[in-house]
């Protein structure tokens, strides 16, 4: 008995390992302050080790300059914080992305640009991964 108890909990351990691995991306985010020169994500889940990039965006909701990015573990990661590299006020929009680490030179230095298949952004189905918030 305490052998078929021990093999359910383990499976139980197993499912939900496995669960989280094949958790659909996505990233979660809020309205918030930057004043103080982060924007936060509450929640990012990445397929990979890769990047929450920040870009500016607009009411067009195409994804343009970069103006922050932190690195993500594969799996689930709550409240990831990028420091911003240029001033953002009140009211402009970003689009918090998740980017890959594939496709560049050096592992764990953020290589992309605007337009670049170095960093780039995951597309699963076709779809770019991410939230727009809206600077308070």
């Amino acid at each position: 008995m305490k052998t078929l108890i021990a093999a359910a909990g383990l499976s139980l351990v197993a499912s939900a390992a496995l669960a989280d691995d094949h958790m659909a991306p996505m990233v979660e985010a809020m309205d918030q302050d930057v004043s103080n020169g982060v924007v936060s994500a509450t929640k990012v889940v990445a397929p990979e080790n890769g990047w929450m990039v920040v870009h500016r965006t607009d009411a067009e909701m195409a994804p343009g300059p970069v103006v922050g990015y932190a690195p993500l573990r594969a799996g689930e990661t709550m409240d990831v914080a990028a420091i911003l590299q240029e001033d953002v006020m009140p009211g402009d929009m970003l689009m918090l992305m998740v980017h890959s680490e594939e496709g560049g030179m050096t592992t764990g230095m953020f290589e992309y640009t605007l337009g670049a298949t170095e960093d780039g952004p995951i597309k699963p189905g076709g779809d770019l991964v991410m939230s727009v918030i809206t600077a308070e």
